[in-house]
């Protein structure tokens, strides 16, 4: 019987367990002080107390997180997605004592972490980048020379940063000065590393990442396109497949360029190649993630596969259901919303204690949730409760099943964005699918 030791919280905890448990694999949780209720961890076969609340001393304490792997004589390690899933020196850790690491090695994924390094990776295998500048050292006199070459606008991003963390838009000049010294004091906060580059701003863009999966034969798939570009403050809060208001040829065109992407670097496991688009829909890579994404669940509802189940078998290098890119096939429509417990219009996170959770059941309805009612949000983590999932066979039949379907949501003793998901879903903008990274501030007014 093997055993699997999943490294998180939360929902993407209880999303693991759920294809353990139907491939026969037995799990071993870890819960903070904080995370003792959630549902997670009465679902594990096995649950382990791993600190305090403090991602420091809990969910990133590396040394407690391989001492109870070995403890409990696990064989492999699943990372989910945030914490360490991107830690390369994690990674490694895993790797040398003698775990598998349910996703890509720890080289690739130390090559493809740091964006710096990734750009030159990417330049070097004839990949589209985004016009910038990059330097291990950045000074503030550099940075404004460059920007200057670019021209403004620019953004300003941490090489480790992730999540829209460490990220910041600058108009002029001016920007530029007041933003650089806390952006790198803010990315050694997050990411221990202060190294910044800069990018050119592409107006009106569109964020379009493309699912890549590198098998143990070392064969790439693409699984489709993702449009996440209803986003607040840099951060993905809807995501849909396919993405709408998008041709055909360049579609194709990101398909091509995020396999290339992918196979530069020898790549296996899952993963995302995250480009911008222009409104010439020219192709630009942005980033990889080297793990699974949230929005992974669209995905798996236009193709019918399990990418939890995927990266398992990867890992332990057995086959997948399908040898060949002409096997994957996509129907329907899927939209994602990502349901945070915050203040719709200010989007500072609410905690508290959750008194009423209700999410509607049915055909094209998947609710992926870490919470039940009286679990309690805490200031400690990330404040997604749940991640609500609309599929139909069209974008209209699916937007307007979703309008329906959040008639009968209720999360009750906190604030929650619900309001923001019906307006986006009654804009104008959202219906025509012509919408950008920028449209959620036009929306709401900002």
């Amino acid at each position: 019987m093997r055993k699997i030791l999943i490294a998180n919280r939360g929902e993407i905890a209880l999303r693991i367990i759920k294809t353990c448990k139907k491939m026969n694999i037995h799990t071993v949780a870890v819960y903070s002080e904080a995370d003792q209720d959630l549902p997670y961890v009465k679902e594990a076969d096995i649950a382990k107390l791993i600190g305090p609340p403090p991602v420091a001393q809990s969910y990133l304490h590396i040394d407690r997180l391989l001492e109870i792997a070995s403890e409990e004589n696990v064989d492999a390690i699943h990372p989910g997605y945030g914490l360490l899933s991107e830690n390369a020196d994690f990674a490694e850790r895993v790797e040398k004592e003698g775990f598998i690491f349910i996703g890509p090695t720890s080289l690739v994924m130390r090559k493809m972490g740091d964006k710096i390094e990734a750009r030159k990776t990417m330049v070097d295998a004839g990949v589209p980048v985004v016009p910038g500048y990059e330097s291990e050292n950045m000074t503030l006199e550099e940075a404004h020379k460059e920007a200057a070459k670019i021209g403004y606008p620019v953004m300003l991003k941490a090489s480790s940063g992730g999540g829209g963390v460490g990220m910041v838009l600058c108009e002029d000049e001016q920007a530029l000065t007041q933003h650089f010294e806390p952006t790198i004091k803010r990315s050694q906060t997050y990411f221990g590393s202060g190294k910044l580059f800069i990018e050119k701003y592409i107006s009106k863009a569109r964020h379009i990442e493309v699912q890549i999966f590198g098998n143990s034969s070392g064969e790439v798939f693409h699984l489709f396109e993702r449009n996440c570009s209803i986003q607040r403050r840099n951060q993905k809060v809807i995501e849909e497949s396919p993405s709408p208001s998008l041709s055909e040829p360049a579609k194709n065109k990101l398909y091509h360029l995020a396999v290339q992407a992918a196979k530069a670097v020898g790549y296996q496991n899952a993963g995302t190649i995250e480009c911008i688009l222009d409104i010439d829909e020219n192709p630009y890579f942005l980033e990889m993630n080297t793990r699974l994404q949230v929005e992974h669940p669209v995905t798996e509802q236009i193709t019918g596969f399990d990418l939890v189940e995927w990266q398992i078998k990867t890992a332990f290098n057995e086959e997948l259901p399908v040898k060949t890119q002409e096997e994957i096939r996509s129907s329907g429509h899927s939209i994602e919303f990502r349901i945070y417990a915050e203040d719709p219009k200010t989007f500072y996170p609410s905690p508290g204690t959750l008194k009423e959770v209700q999410f509607p059941e049915g055909e094209g309805i998947r609710v992926d949730i870490g919470y039940e009612a009286e679990n309690k949000v805490t200031p400690y983590y990330d404040p997604m409760i749940a991640k609500f999932i609309v599929t139909a066979d069209s974008r209209q039949s699916c937007i307007q099943a979703a309008r329906q379907a959040f008639d009968s949501v209720h999360v009750e003793g906190v604030k929650t964005n619900i309001p923001l998901h019906k307006i986006v879903l009654d804009s104008a903008e959202f219906m025509d699918g012509k919408y950008h990274t920028q449209t959620l501030m036009n929306i709401k007014g900002e």
